[in-house]
């Protein structure tokens, strides 16, 4: 065998073993919403996934393209594990697929499928469900352990997502709850911390349940840089933007502004950075390009969160990031190895 010339290029893996892996890295922080939200997180994780490759086949179907090199990357079924993720245990079935059809639909095959999309797919289905349909997409259940908290079973909670409700009649807002960043967004200006921290959903500064799925999507997070399938750029630009600016708005007025922790241990904040920030296909792709990129995604998260109408943003932040990436890489492209920097001469 005749080895051609340097330099060469070693690939680690498939695109579908690539998938296969972010998705164990989601495995802690599923666990943890399964604990504390109940068997309802299964149900939208699993129709999700199959919306995602049914219409993922269609699609192909009407694009002439074939089934299976495509379905083999996993891709869609990814796509749909992190929106079941995202939308409330209870939502009904519909939202799934209405989500996995601007997701995958949409957002990826319309713009010419894996590689090709502009923005992030799961965040395109995710804001088409926030803004057309809001009242079923802030229907989270109150965590285990929150005063009021209801267990639903797993047969209890296909009854809720496919008929609304229980044979009881129950339906499903009576077992929710504003999450701790509702509770923090509406009543800012009306309680000091201190009142808003002995609320029901916080307990000793931190949000109940919250902070453990965050701490499971943190575990899944460093589990990716560990295997070197994500860098560690656009999380930490991300993380630091978020903590600096809660840090410093929450010292300037403790009684007005949610302290660093509550910013970084509710809402999606986690799973955000790792799981949805890196995204190799609409993030930057220089390293200082997904640094910046980061850096921009937390700072509109928190601007967002304090003064905007979205208790949690990530979705917004990452989208109006998406629109900024080809920018950051026509100005963070790196030097080419043996050459100096280029200096601009006067015509």
């Amino acid at each position: 065998m005749v080895q051609p010339s340097s330099p060469h290029v070693v690939a680690g893996g498939s695109a579908g073993r690539v998938m296969l892996l972010v998705g164990a890295g989601t495995l802690p922080g599923l666990l943890a919403l399964l604990w504390h939200f109940g068997t309802g997180v299964l149900v939208q994780v699993a129709l999700c996934m199959l919306f995602g490759l049914l219409v993922e086949s269609l699609f192909l179907l009407a694009r002439a393209r074939p089934l299976l090199p495509t379905l083999r990357d996993y891709s869609a079924l990814l796509s749909g594990l992190l929106l079941g993720l995202s939308i409330p245990p209870l939502a009904p079935w519909w939202v799934s697929a209405v989500d996995m059809l601007f997701a995958v639909g949409v957002a990826k095959q319309l713009y010419g499928g894996l590689g090709s999309n502009l923005f992030n797919p799961a965040m395109i289905g995710y804001v088409v469900l926030l803004i057309s349909f809001p009242v079923q997409m802030t229907q989270w259940l109150p965590a285990a352990g929150v005063e009021g908290a209801q267990h639903v079973e797993f047969m209890e909670a296909l009854q809720l997502v496919f008929a609304g409700t229980t044979g009881a009649g129950s339906a499903v807002d009576a077992y929710t709850m504003a999450t701790p960043l509702d509770v923090v967004r509406a009543n800012r200006l009306t309680l000091t911390q201190e009142e808003l921290l002995s609320l029901a959903p916080f307990h000793d500064a931190l949000s109940i349940g919250w902070t453990w799925v965050n701490t499971g999507f943190l575990a899944g997070g460093l589990f990716l840089l560990w295997r070197r399938l994500t860098s560690w750029h656009a999380p930490l630009g991300m993380l630091a933007s978020l903590a600096l600016l809660a840090f410093l708005f929450h010292a300037h007025d403790p009684d007005r502004f949610a302290s660093p922790l509550i910013h970084l241990f509710s809402g999606a904040t986690m799973f955000g950075a790792f799981f949805i920030a890196t995204d190799p296909v609409s993030c930057a792709t220089s390293a200082r390009g997904r640094l910046y990129f980061g850096i921009g995604v937390g700072v509109l998260l928190y601007v967002i969160r304090t003064w905007g109408s979205y208790p949690d943003a990530i979705a917004f932040a990452v989208l109006l990031m998406n629109l900024c990436a080809p920018l950051l890489d026509q100005y963070t492209i790196p030097r080419a190895y043996g050459h100096g920097r280029t200096r601009k001469t006067s015509p």
